[in-house]
């Protein structure tokens, strides 16, 4: 199993190749990546048989920027009919799963093997499980079939505390009626991504205030208002009545880049559409100058060269902290909502909590 499969958005392949290979490079794991334009994946081709094992074991997914999920495995051709028992006699070399997700790639014609996997899905578990090669433990490493065709799938491992959570790395959140714009589910997925669940109730609870920039018309404002929290939101356009109606929202018509509070807060949000440096830039002054404890802020990505942008402002951002002194969680991701774009996430480590309102 010398092979690391990638997912990824359609049109980043590119990305991924470049990030894999940079953290192959640094792990000592020889091999290539190799992709096709607008294939929505990537595959990583080790030389040494446990290379793509190392690789993962050296690598937190949750670190890594454009790939939505992993998986270390092999490809396989199944006929037409009776798939499973192939599947069965591949499954001679693969440890005891944990788990099993039926993936396929996040395009026009993966979509169209969706109905496929649904109905395939049950009896490749049954299957399985009667094999003796799939029980229910979290722990084990978890089976992800991905679906090339009805005739090819990569069969892959990936330990379920290193990989994504969920299918494909695409999170089934539903849209909010009340919400004014679909931008709101980029913050939600956000919060999934980058803040553990069982931390959500002390990182994002009612007695705390955030700072929308570039907020109109309030996608990203609704979710900090529907945690409970009083927001200011920045923009010269128009807010949201029902956003207004709630009392918890201060609309502010001033310019979000030169915006700072009087008093500190719990969190600052932005997806402004504007050059990377320049929201790297804010996103920096707003932490390190203690404006904020936590900030989710985008960042539109350039048309070429884009994981050497977004490594370039990284390690702009976490050097500026360095020469400030101050200690700074930092992390990113192209997230499934995003675009053009990343998502960084910055929490301050060694900064007291302000006051409750």
């Amino acid at each position: 199993m010398n092979t690391l499969f990638m997912h990824c958005r359609p049109g980043f392949e590119s990305e991924v190749c470049s990030e894999i290979s940079e953290h192959a490079a640094r792990l000592n794991v020889a091999g290539y990546a190799k992709a096709k334009t607008a294939s929505a994946c990537a595959e990583f081709i080790c030389t040494e048989e446990d290379g793509a094992e190392r690789l993962m074991r050296g690598q937190r997914f949750a670190d890594l920027i454009f790939p939505r999920q992993w998986a270390r495995g092999i490809f396989i051709d199944l006929p037409e009919t009776d798939r499973i028992s192939v599947i069965l006699a591949h499954m001679a070399d693969f440890p005891l799963c944990g788990s099993l997700w039926l993936e396929m790639v996040d395009t026009n014609d993966g979509k169209e093997l969706s109905n496929f996997c649904k109905k395939f899905e049950g009896h490749l578990r049954k299957a399985l499980m009667a094999a003796g090669k799939l029980v229910d433990d979290a722990h084990k490493p978890r089976l992800l079939l991905t679906f090339k065709s009805g005739r090819e799938v990569f069969m892959g491992l990936a330990e379920s505390n290193n990989s994504a959570m969920w299918p494909m790395g695409i999170p089934r959140l539903k849209f909010p009626r009340e919400a004014p714009s679909r931008s709101t589910l980029k913050l939600e997925e956000a919060w999934h991504h980058f803040i553990p669940r069982d931390q959500w109730d002390e990182r994002l609870h009612s007695d705390m205030t955030g700072v929308d920039l570039g907020a109109a018309p309030g996608g990203w404002t609704w979710q900090l208002v529907n945690r409970g929290m009083l927001v200011t939101a920045i923009d010269n356009g128009p807010m949201a009545e029902s956003l207004m109606d709630t009392g918890l929202v201060q609309h502010l018509m001033a310019d979000g880049f030169t915006f700072k509070p009087k008093q500190p807060v719990d969190w600052m949000v932005c997806d402004i559409v504007e050059k990377p440096a320049r929201n790297a830039a804010m996103l920096e002054a707003w932490i390190g100058e203690g404006h904020c404890r936590e900030a989710v802020v985008n960042l539109k990505l350039p048309m070429k060269q884009r994981y050497a942008e977004v490594k370039r402002l990284l390690e702009r951002i976490a050097d500026g902290f360095k020469a400030r002194g101050i200690r700074v969680e930092i992390g990113c991701k192209q997230l499934y909502h995003d675009r053009e774009e990343v998502t960084c996430h910055l929490r301050r480590l060694d900064v007291k909590k302000p006051k409750s309102r």
